[in-house]
């Protein structure tokens, strides 16, 4: 097993150091606000949502479908391109965005959409992620409408937003370590956790007396497991460290490997987070009130495309 596992981390060594720079050769180094935006970018799961992977999309530039009980959402276009993406957007619309879940126009934004975490990052990573953005490539492509059954309209976004959302940054516990609400925020906020591994009602809502047990109706109608520190449905007998190593490699303390959503946000994502911070997370998720509750194995993971590590 721990062969195994050195192996892969041999091979993914091997690929980032293959791939080319995201800057391009000879550019002059990133800010540290652009630094620290791509940092918040990579926990957040931005690309993994915002580049349809299984048409070879263009990073950023939308069109990924997601499929809910409610219908089909497509990931809009988030490259500074003025006339298919954000680049006629300001700061303030981006941050209102991510706080308030409303659009430039101040049109309501569906849910798919993870404001309800988003909205706890801070105003420094808000500003870093916006700079790390605007950095990036523009690409011209069209948003695809959303394929959504005749009941969801965007109008009753507003009453669910009075029954689900409550906007408003991360306040730390004062009663916790430094690590634990570093650990927390990062999964309440960024890697918005709870978001797919909370079951939801009819009307979408989170069912909050099992958050992070885990769901039978996950993204894409998959099963997301219980992250709770049960010991029979859940990660009870997962110590922090094992925890810390799952969200780095995506490899259990058995050998077995990550299902492919979570895959992909590892191998997008969370691979890219200081060790520090991931130790965090566990401190804080091995934390959680353990929740019996059985839903089922998620599919194994798929061999990546190589370009999914690095782009």
């Amino acid at each position: 097993m721990m062969a195994s596992r050195i192996w892969r981390k041999l091979a993914l060594a091997g690929l980032l150091m293959a791939a080319p720079s995201a800057w391009g050769a000879g550019a002059d180094a990133p800010s540290p606000l652009i630094v620290q935006g791509e940092y918040v970018y990579r926990a957040a799961g931005c690309f993994g949502c915002h580049t349809d992977h299984k048409h070879h999309g263009k990073p950023l530039a939308g069109g990924r479908a997601l499929a809910t009980p409610f219908g089909t959402f497509y990931t809009p276009n988030i490259t500074p391109d003025a006339q298919t993406g954000i680049g006629k957007w300001s700061e303030q619309d981006f941050t209102r965005a991510l706080r308030e879940g409303l659009d430039r126009s101040g049109r309501q934004l569906y849910p798919a959409f993870p404001y309800p975490a988003y909205s706890k990052l801070s105003d420094q990573d808000i500003h870093a992620l916006w700079a790390y953005l605007r950095s990036r490539a523009p690409v011209r492509q069209a948003n695809k409408a959303h394929d959504l059954k005749w009941f969801v309209a965007r109008p009753l976004v507003r009453l669910w937003k009075a029954l689900y959302f409550t906007p408003g940054a991360y306040q730390p516990d004062a009663r916790q370590s430094a690590a634990w609400n570093r650990g927390a925020y990062l999964a309440q906020a960024a890697a918005h956790c709870s978001e797919c591994h909370t079951p939801r009602n009819a009307l979408g809502g989170s069912d909050i007396s099992l958050r992070y047990a885990g769901t039978r109706r996950g993204p894409d109608n998959s099963a997301v497991p219980n992250i709770t520190p049960d010991r029979k449905t859940g990660i009870g007998k997962w110590s922090a460290r094992d925890l810390a190593e799952y969200l780095e490699s995506g490899m259990m303390p058995d050998g077995d490997t990550a299902g492919d959503l979570m895959a992909e946000v590892i191998d997008d994502g969370l691979q890219y987070l200081r060790k520090d911070d991931l130790a965090a997370v566990a401190e804080y998720v091995t934390s959680l009130p353990a929740i019996e509750h059985a839903v089922g194995k998620a599919q194994k993971k798929k061999k990546p495309a190589a370009k999914e590590y690095w782009e």
